[in-house]
């Protein structure tokens, strides 16, 4: 039986394209590891927005731990909007997009690249004006998304960064966590919390919680519940939450926490079980916290890895829901694939 909804079918592709992605764009990653190495830049500056920025904001995480590069989010309306003059002479740019076509994100990028950095770009159209504008592009190999909501690029963004980043820094636990990856997203995508969906289906709001890599995975999730389900998802730091944020808790608020297997999963553990004690009905992606509901999970081997099947298992949950919930998720309102901002 066909699977309902092109949501549904492009998340059961992740695990084939996280596959592909590893194998065709091997060459292309090496060769821009090896420009960034020998450019040694002082500064990674980003530009996305969406989803993209969350792959971003994961990405800055991984490049602090691995190569100790300081990273910033480039607004980019500095360049579309406001022709700002930046002194990027020692930075790398980094470039997120699916579709590769934003205007502001064309914009700055070709304004970083003017202002002095070696400009990169991750995006599914290798032939987009981003390609064209960028020094060095690397293909993310996810196949047509043709769904509103983006699924598979942006576990594909993430992937493309993570091995970037493990080439230029010669690591090499992660290389080889990431070449085993896809058969941990196979094992993912079949986790599609049923408990939770339960819980979420009358609901109208509820938090998502991180850290680290972890909470660029929150983030991306929040946004998911809005795109596809109509429900008011927020994502915070669990070093946040409790700074004002969990003042709105009341007897069974949802909670979804997303732990990895990092040095932050204890600590998010203890705060998930300090909300629990609030009343609020926590589900958590950990076997460390003693309150709350266990979420199906797999490890991988890695922290900078760990946090991707989770968001698999994630985008598996709310196609679901959205279902229970009577919506169609391929059709949210006011929305299309591509976002041309200026």
């Amino acid at each position: 039986m066909p699977l309902p909804t092109r949501m549904a079918r492009e998340i059961a592709e992740i695990p084939e394209a996280a596959a592909r992605l590893l194998s065709a764009g091997q060459a292309a990653r090496r060769e821009a590891a090896g420009r960034a190495r020998a450019r040694d830049p002082a500064l990674l500056v980003t530009v996305a927005r969406g989803s993209s920025d969350h792959a971003a904001t994961y990405l800055a995480y991984a490049c602090e731990m691995l190569l100790g590069l300081p990273v910033a989010s480039l607004g980019p309306s500095l360049a579309s909007v406001y022709d700002a003059r930046l002194k990027l002479g020692r930075a790398l740019s980094l470039t997120i997009s699916q579709s590769g076509r934003s205007p502001d994100i064309v914009a700055m990028t070709r304004a970083a690249a003017r202002d002095g950095a070696l400009s990169l770009a991750l995006t599914n159209d290798p032939a987009s004006p981003l390609a064209e504008s960028a020094a060095l592009t690397l293909a993310l190999h996810a196949g047509p998304e043709r769904a509103v909501a983006a699924t598979k690029t942006f576990v594909n963004s993430v992937i493309a960064g993570l091995a970037l980043l493990a080439e230029w820094a010669g690591d090499s636990s992660l290389l080889a966590a990431l070449e085993t990856l896809p058969e941990h997203l196979l094992t993912a995508v079949n986790f599609s919390w049923p408990t939770l969906r339960k819980a979420l289906s009358d609901r109208d709001s509820l938090y998502v919680l991180g850290r680290g890599p972890g909470w660029a995975i929150a983030c991306e999730a929040a946004l998911k519940l809005k795109e596809t389900c109509r429900l008011h998802g927020e994502a915070y730091s669990s070093a946040e939450v409790l700074h004002g944020p969990v003042s709105i808790v009341r007897p069974g608020f949802p909670v979804l926490a997303l732990a990895a297997g990092d040095r932050a999963e204890a600590g998010l553990a203890d705060i998930a079980d300090r909300i629990a004690g609030m009343g609020a009905r926590v589900f958590a992606s950990s076997d460390l916290p003693r309150h709350g509901e266990r979420l199906d999970h797999i490890r991988t081997g890695h922290p900078l890895t760990d946090p991707l099947p989770l968001i698999v298992s994630f985008y598996a949950m709310a196609e679901r829901l959205a279902a229970a919930r009577g919506i169609d998720p391929d059709a949210p309102p006011h929305l299309r694939k591509v976002t041309e901002t200026v």
